[in-house]
């Protein structure tokens, strides 16, 4: 799963759902003059697609990975056909749903409510829960159709980060050097949607 490939666009009829296991992907909602904005990030505690057991067929938001990795994918009759048969599958795709419903009401929370500075602590410690090591493979770009900001805020951003001796940015690399740094500078937003995974998935956030 390549930086930046696109595993579905608005509307589109699902054919597979996504099992991110080293990579990440973002869910963007995107307008109709073309900016964007993140709703959610998914990683190896989720799966892209929930629109396709939850009835809808098809979703608003846009899928592309974010960092760089390995995922499975599933052809979309079979994971409804699990789905269907009421089993612990299901349960468990409940509860994540669940879990990923939080964290886009937060996201939404954030992005009226705190600062930018906040919001990208919030996303960089998001993104790290979800990576095996400390580093993340980003574009300033990519970064700002993120968080729905101009390239200009997430470099002041990254670089007050840089000169706090929280991360070190540069050319596309996040290295995070200081993750209780990053906590302390966050607002409450990460903790609730930490919270909330660590109730609803706690064998996943326990590996």
């Amino acid at each position: 799963m390549p930086l930046g490939q696109v595993l579905c666009e608005s509307g589109m009829t699902l054919n597979y759902v996504y099992f991110p296991i080293t990579s990440i992907v973002s869910l963007l909602y995107v307008m109709e003059n073309g900016a964007s904005a993140e709703i959610a990030v998914v990683g190896n505690e989720g799966i892209v697609g929930i629109s396709l057991f939850m009835g809808g067929e098809s979703t608003p938001s846009r899928a592309v990975v974010q960092s760089a990795g390995v995922g499975c994918r599933l052809k979309a009759p079979l994971m409804k056909s699990e789905f269907d048969k009421a089993g612990p599958v299901l349960h468990l795709l409940l509860r994540y749903t669940q879990a990923l419903l939080t964290q886009m009401a937060q996201t939404a929370v954030c992005n009226r409510h705190h600062s930018l500075d906040q919001q990208l602590c919030r996303w960089l410690l998001l993104s790290l829960d979800r990576l095996q090591g400390t580093e993340l493979i980003m574009t300033q770009e990519l970064i700002a159709n993120m968080l729905g900001v101009r390239r200009e805020g997430v470099t002041e951003g990254a670089l007050k980060l840089q000169k706090a001796g929280l991360i070190k940015y540069s050319r596309g690399r996040v290295t995070v050097l200081d993750r209780k740094g990053l906590e302390g500078r966050t607002c409450e937003c990460y903790a609730v949607v930490k919270r909330e995974y660590d109730r609803l998935l706690p064998s996943v956030a326990a590996t």
